[in-house]
């Protein structure tokens, strides 16, 4: 899986203008016509306050007037789309997105202070790919059935995105049918492979200049879909990844391939282009591992799929939290101790000083379980080799459950 990991990406063949996001949280900042280009004024002054008073927000932070004057008119308005979000939702963390994959490289003097602050990371840091598992845990093996926990449901996921098109923030309709048409075709060659077989479940309405979508599925198939955690929930009803332009022309480009034994999926149209996952229920964290990492090889080696990488950042995704692994390895495990309250602010201050990120089972902002169960999940996907997320995960929940048996006590 690392042979590409060293690639710089290249430019997307279909790059397209800067476009307003669909529907903004606030009032966009207006752009003033000036003589020989556009003026920024209004950006950069709400820019400004924003930093004033949300001293978290990273775009924020480092995003000044010098440094953003210092790009060229061009630059400049693919930068003022990459910040947009973070200046319509004040209180956001990062507040920034990548518009095309080449925007780490270009808009480096932006983007790399915000990233290495985000993560945590030395000025020289460079991000290394590492898939082989063979030495961690006992000879490979992840065995949580060790800690005391019987089977679980466990996923690993990536986010993935192709060096020939914009990123979703900046994809417009078009672009996002000529994604998606282009995915079929390595969707087609997973299901004509036996361990893999399956169907794709597509939201869009149609391709376009009366061509039907032969996958299209019912608003009843599609909730289903979104209830069994299979597909993605409606990405309108998101104000970060609207003022991003990612949620634009709901539903077109988005939906997803399940393997046949529904254990591999696709999501193809949210926050990045793909977000590739293996998922099922057991004892043993590896397994999940290795069959993403087989899966991923498999996908890679079909014609006309190149993932987008950075020499520094590694894989390239649309927000600077998901780069280099792209990973995100979560288990469902019930603390009902450290939730004893309904909610999960202590498991989250117990889990925090771990590395750990704590959810609800429906993903971020959602719900714990009733009976105390949540999803956790190392925070690290920068700056870290892919097998130190799953023994870290392993290390975590070790540790977690101790302190889940101290709380049975209080």
């Amino acid at each position: 899986m690392g042979s590409k990991s060293s690639k710089a990406a290249a430019a997307p063949k279909n790059a397209a203008a800067p476009k307003a996001a669909a529907t903004q949280k606030v009032e966009e900042p207006k752009k003033e016509a000036s003589v020989g280009g556009v003026s920024y004024d209004t950006f950069l002054k709400t820019l400004e306050e924003v930093r004033s008073s949300q001293p978290q927000n990273l775009c924020a932070k480092y995003l000044t007037t010098d440094l953003f004057n210092s790009f060229t008119e061009e630059q400049k308005a693919i930068l003022e789309q990459c910040a947009r979000t973070g200046v319509e939702n004040p209180s956001s963390a990062l507040g920034c997105y990548a518009m095309t994959p080449s925007d780490y490289d270009v808009l480096n003097a932006f983007f790399d202070p915000v990233i290495r602050d985000y993560h945590g990371a030395a000025a020289d840091a460079v991000h290394v790919t590492d898939w082989d598992a063979s030495d961690v845990g006992e000879n490979g093996v992840l065995d949580m059935s060790k800690l005391g926990l019987d089977e679980l449901s466990m996923r690993v996921r990536v986010g993935r995105n192709l060096t020939s098109f914009n990123l979703p923030g900046a994809m417009n309709q078009a672009e996002r049918i000529e994604f998606e048409k282009t995915m079929l075709a390595a969707f087609d060659k997973l299901i004509s492979m036996e361990e893999y077989g399956g169907q794709v479940y597509s939201l869009t309405p149609d391709f376009g200049n009366g061509e039907e979508n032969p996958n299209k599925i019912s608003e009843e198939k599609y909730q289903e879909l979104v209830d069994a955690h299979i597909m993605f929930k409606n990405m309108d009803d998101d104000p970060y990844l609207k003022s991003a332009g990612i949620a634009s022309d709901w539903p077109y480009g988005r939906g997803c391939y399940v393997s046949a034994d529904k254990q591999f999926i696709i999501w193809f149209g949210e926050e990045d282009q793909l977000r590739i996952m293996c998922m099922k229920k057991g004892s043993k964290l590896n397994e999940v591992f290795d069959r993403l990492r087989a899966g991923l090889d498999a996908v890679e080696s079909i014609d006309g799929i190149d993932f987008a990488t950075s020499d520094k950042y590694g894989y390239v995704t649309s927000c600077p939290s998901n780069l280099g692994t792209g990973m995100r390895a979560s288990v469902h495990i019930k603390l009902p101790n450290l939730t004893s309250d309904g909610t999960d602010r202590k498991a989250k201050e117990v889990a925090s000083p771990l590395g750990l990120s704590v959810r609800g089972t429906g993903g971020e902002h959602t719900p714990i379980g009733a009976d105390g169960t949540v999803d956790i999940s190392p925070r690290a996907r920068l700056f870290i080799k892919e097998k130190e997320i799953i023994q870290n995960l392993y290390d975590g929940i070790s540790l977690l459950l101790e302190e889940e048996k101290k709380a049975a006590g209080e």
